[in-house]
């Protein structure tokens, strides 16, 4: 039988389990069959407070709050059938209602009603009383902190997530442990209630039988009324008990199960380790019960037994704390197997220092309470909003941020690190603004200059007491957390394309093989590489553009490939099949391109100035032909910049490439595009023209 079978078959005993619980509460039961069930009453209650004993932790037995339901009904079952048979066939002796009522009511009470009956009504206060009320408290403030805790909870596992302490399955994992543990406190909140009406209903159900069996006996059975007493009231009692003992056995389960704290070991070695744990508790113990012993009247054995159990417990104890503290002193914290654990742990560590992150954010110490959630740091949490943003805009998930505290670095300095080699850094602070000026002047306002470290823009780190004079001023004002996460996420989408891999590109095609199988099947490896699709995509996302709509990128790259395979073809030809996409990034709000232009001599200059490097075209102009070229695009792009309007450059398709690679250098946000990858209709507006004028020979 298979685990699917074996799965099935469960679920239809328990089904089955329910529905016969249901039918005991019908169908009249002879003695042996009530027998067998009381056994299987008794025995299941045994065996839920044994499990209860061994867990770990709570959510080791999830399912505690269902069988509570589903014991509490067994056994309110098993009442209404033990009453039938007492009351209808509890004249003919005791041996009516079976074996186990009969040995409870005779045996385990002397066959002494008023003894049963104290010791019934003793098992009933002590189940309903203290065990559930107790159990059924700390159910309540357990749901109510859990869920309190919840959020933080879950701020933290972000933290972690973000900064690359865990991994995704690692942060889903632990928030579904959260969601259990919400849903188990608040299922045992409303579980014990059961547990204090079986109770309840225990009590009157016992009262009913006692008045029901006397008018049973003397009216339909003729007895008299000591007969009747002698006769139903013990069955009763018997009943009582045979009840009570599994209801008190799983109430204890229950108080077990929901104080449960965190430390993840069974009772049993909590309790040795935490109240035996201690040579001189033990001794001071031995002391107090030799001296009760020594007082007239006492039995000395039984405390004088005790204490010497004590003193023997104590003496075992002290010559482990000593072995303990030897190996301590001589450096072998703990046994054997704790040194071949440390062995490994240390070569854990080894093999930790040749791993390399591949994103690292690093703070200063003046920086630290950013990063820290537990002092209410929100840049965790920024970074993982941040990574979903970009990987709806880009189409691909990059990889966690790892956050950590860099001693090195000044107090408000940050950098970031890609692979172990920084790639950007700057300063921000924790307790003061960054005041901007729209016009892109220095704000005017008292604080601490410096540079918007995402855009270049003169800015002033201001107090937060000048925020009013910043206000009032209309300078916009934003905190650190923004200021790095907004830095960060300009350098990852300036870094995109060295993100992303093999392992990337097939995880991207796995997704896309769920909707397009065959295309995916024909594409890679077929007609291209999977190293080729890489480096198409690594070309699209170096110009910032999304390879979200992996379909159209591989139906045009199935298309060009049939052509040529070289690498810039297919990125051209990819780039005309996303028009749209493109040009939707560097259009206005009225859909309008406003670009600058080359002249045609510039064009031809440039051409002049190209050569092949590794099989792709580039531009290699004098210095003088340079740094003309970079003064233009520079002014050109600040009057589009103040314009509020993306940097574009229309060139033909021959130098579009190059020129993106050549300035994309020193303008980082910068698109170069041709006119066959706009949408047709659209309106091109020139807003400056590019025109190097050559050196005279």
């Amino acid at each position: 039988m298979n685990e699917q079978q074996q799965s099935v078959t469960l679920e239809r005993l328990v089904a089955m389990g329910v529905i016969g619980i249901l039918g005991i509460l019908i169908m009249p039961l002879p003695a042996v069959a009530m027998d067998l069930l009381l056994a299987m009453n008794v025995g299941l209650a045994v065996t839920m407070m044994l499990v209860a004993l061994r867990l770990k932790r709570a959510l080791e037995f999830s399912v505690f709050p269902a069988m509570l339901l589903i014991t509490t009904l067994f056994r309110l079952g098993l009442n209404v059938a033990t009453t039938r048979l007492i009351l209808r066939d509890g004249h003919t002796g005791p041996a009516a209602a079976g074996s186990v009522i009969q040995t409870f009511g005779e045996f385990a009470v002397g066959g002494s009603v008023i003894i049963g009956l104290v010791i019934f009504l003793i098992l009933i206060i002590v189940n309903f009383m203290v065990i559930t009320k107790g159990s059924g408290r700390v159910s309540e403030v357990a749901a109510r902190f859990t869920l309190d805790a919840l959020p933080g909870k879950q701020m933290a596992i972000d933290a972690d997530l973000a900064a690359g302490a865990i991994t995704e399955a690692q942060a889903q994992e632990r928030r579904s442990t959260l969601e259990q543990e919400a849903e188990f406190f608040g299922a045992m909140d409303g579980a014990s209630k059961f547990v204090r009406g079986d109770a309840i209903a225990g009590l009157i159900i016992t009262g009913i039988n006692i008045v029901g069996g006397l008018i049973a006996g003397m009216v339909q059975n003729n007895l008299g009324f000591g007969q009747a007493v002698d006769t139903y009231t013990i069955l009763t009692v018997g009943d009582g008990l045979v009840s009570q003992m599994p209801a008190l056995l799983i109430s204890v389960a229950a108080g077990i199960v929901v104080t449960r704290t965190g430390d993840r070991t069974q009772l049993g070695l909590q309790l040795s380790g935490q109240i035996f744990g201690n040579s001189q508790t033990l001794i001071s113990a031995s002391a107090v019960m030799l001296a009760i012993g020594m007082i007239p009247g006492m039995p000395l054995f039984a405390f004088a037994g005790l204490a010497g159990g004590a003193i023997y417990l104590a003496q075992r104890v002290a010559r482990k704390e000593k072995d303990e503290e030897r190996l301590k002193k001589a450096g072998l914290s703990g046994a054997p197997a704790d040194a071949e654990e440390e062995a490994k742990s240390e070569q854990q560590t080894l093999e930790d220092l040749l791993q390399v992150d591949t994103l690292e954010l690093e703070v200063g110490y003046g920086l630290l309470a950013l990063i820290d959630v537990d002092r209410g740091g929100e840049l965790p949490g920024r970074i993982t909003s941040l990574r979903k943003q970009l990987a709806a805009e880009l189409g691909i998930i990059l990889p966690s941020v790892h956050l950590r505290d860099n001693l090195n670095l000044e107090a408000n300095d940050y950098r970031v690190v890609l692979r172990g080699v920084e790639v950007a850094k700057g300063i921000a602070f924790s307790d003061r603004l960054m005041a901007l000026e729209g016009t892109g002047q220095l704000p005017n306002v008292k604080g601490i200059e410096a540079k918007e470290p995402a855009f270049g823009l003169p800015a002033m780190w201001i107090e937060e007491k000048k925020r009013e004079e910043a206000d009032a001023k209309g300078y916009t004002l934003v905190d650190g957390p923004s200021v790095i996460t907004t830095h960060l996420s300009e350098v990852l989408k300036k870094i995109a394309h060295e993100l992303v891999g093999r392992q990337e590109v097939q995880e991207l095609l796995n997704m896309v093989g769920r909707e397009a199988p065959k295309l995916v099947e024909d594409v890679v490896p077929n007609l291209v590489s999977l190293g080729e699709l890489v480096g198409v995509v690594r070309g699209l996302l170096k110009e910032r553009i999304s390879v979200r709509d992996m379909v159209t990128i591989l139906e045009a790259v199935a298309d060009a490939s049939t052509k040529s395979k070289e690498l810039p073809y297919m990125i051209e030809q990819t780039r005309k099949r996303m028009a749209r996409q493109i040009t939707s990034t560097v259009c206005n709000e009225t859909g309008a391109v406003h670009a600058m232009t080359l002249t045609r001599q510039t064009e031809d200059l440039l051409r002049g100035t190209m050569v092949a490097a590794d099989g792709e075209p580039m531009l290699t102009p004098d210095l003088d032909v340079a740094r003309m070229l970079m003064e233009q695009l520079e002014q050109n792009a600040q009057a589009l910049a103040s314009a509020g309007l993306p940097t574009v450059v229309i060139a033909p398709s021959d130098l579009r490439r190059p020129l993106f690679d050549f300035a994309n250098r020193f303008l980082g946000d910068l698109s170069v595009v041709t006119a066959r990858e706009l949408s047709p209709g659209t309106q091109l507006e020139p807003t400056g023209i590019i025109e190097l004028v050559p050196r005279p020979v």
